[in-house]
């Protein structure tokens, strides 16, 4: 895309009476959601603190839970690498649990969940074909396996392992070079076809891929979920092709991310912000990110409740304008 639009840019920085709550895969849900993958693949907690602060964001108010297929841990090499089957959908199982024991309205929870991925360990024989995804330093990592067949039979297994008729919101993990994006998106076709899946979105995509899937899945695509963060910026200004499409962005790793480094100083403008309001950063940094654009969700995961009720907190601070013209333009 070449240089933004000005009126789509000054409609996506200068949002700042955002609602608490947005239209969302045909829920009414606040704008903070939660990522569960810190709580399913390495470092991950024990499964009663995972499911603990699962219902912790719940009670605070969170109402949209992320998950995926591949959020486990590859615990040996085996044939392939991509890790025991007996943890495959560890968290989806984690979200599952959660609100089984849950109080509260159910019914108004959406819960994502993505297709077209797998975990793998450096150990094993790595198919060049695909794309691999590895922190530095890493024995684990990430592997695309988005061959139609494998995106509409892991789609199934989410639907039986979350215990739903049909998923609320499915997402294509990301590209696979070995696959054409027209079949994955074609695999998601199918899905809301035989309504495994009532909307579609996509993810770790640019605009020649976002326009691709709108053109194919048409009104069924609600959502785009790319990394964007004061240490990532979206260089491809997919946000802004979201804002002329009408589409819901969804930032992942908005606080940077706990696996790969990042730059630490890109943070520096947030933490005196905090410092003068009394809050932690990453608060203020949540905060910023909702004034970006009136339909951005923005998903932290946390490991302890601490954590996620703090970033829940963000959905109540507003910052002044005085603030904002001291942080990213």
């Amino acid at each position: 895309m070449g240089s933004p639009d000005h009126g789509i840019m000054t409609a996506l920085q200068h949002s700042v009476g955002f609602s608490n709550t947005v239209e969302f895969a045909g829920f009414r849900i606040p704008r903070i959601g939660m990522g569960t993958m810190a709580l399913a693949i390495e470092g991950r907690p024990d499964r009663e603190t995972a499911i603990g602060t699962i219902r912790a964001a719940l009670d605070a108010g969170v109402r949209y839970l992320d998950t995926a297929w591949s959020y486990y841990l590859p615990t040996a090499p085996g044939a392939d690498g991509t890790g025991a089957p007996e943890d495959f959908g560890y968290g989806e199982r984690l979200v599952r649990d959660a609100l089984a024991g849950w109080n509260g309205p159910r019914d108004e929870v959406l819960v994502a969940t993505k297709t077209g991925y797998r975990r793998t360990i450096s150990m094993a024989p790595h198919d060049p074909a695909r794309q691999h995804l590895q922190a530095a330093g890493s024995r684990y990592g990430w592997m695309a396996d988005s061959r139609p067949e494998t995106m509409i039979r892991d789609a199934k297994e989410s639907a039986l392992r979350l215990g739903v008729d049909a998923l609320d919101l499915l997402y294509s993990h990301g590209p696979d070079p070995a696959v054409p994006y027209e079949d994955q998106i074609g695999a998601l076709k199918t899905l809301l076809d035989e309504g495994v899946i009532r909307y579609a979105g996509i993810s770790r995509v640019d605009n020649t891929q976002i326009d691709t899937a709108r053109a194919i899945l048409g009104d069924a695509l609600i959502a785009v979920q790319n990394q964007f963060s004061p240490s990532h910026p979206d260089p491809e200004h997919t946000m802004e092709r979201c804002a002329e499409l009408g589409l819901d962005f969804v930032c992942w790793s908005p606080l940077g991310g706990f696996l790969d480094p990042f730059d630490q100083a890109a943070y520096d403008p947030f933490r005196k912000v905090a410092a003068a309001r009394g809050v932690s950063y990453q608060r203020v940094v949540l905060a910023w990110e909702l004034t970006r654009y009136d339909r951005l969700f923005t998903i932290p995961s946390a490991r302890n409740p601490h954590e996620i009720d703090d970033s829940f907190a963000a959905t109540e601070l507003r910052l002044s304008d005085e603030e904002l013209a001291a942080l990213p333009a």
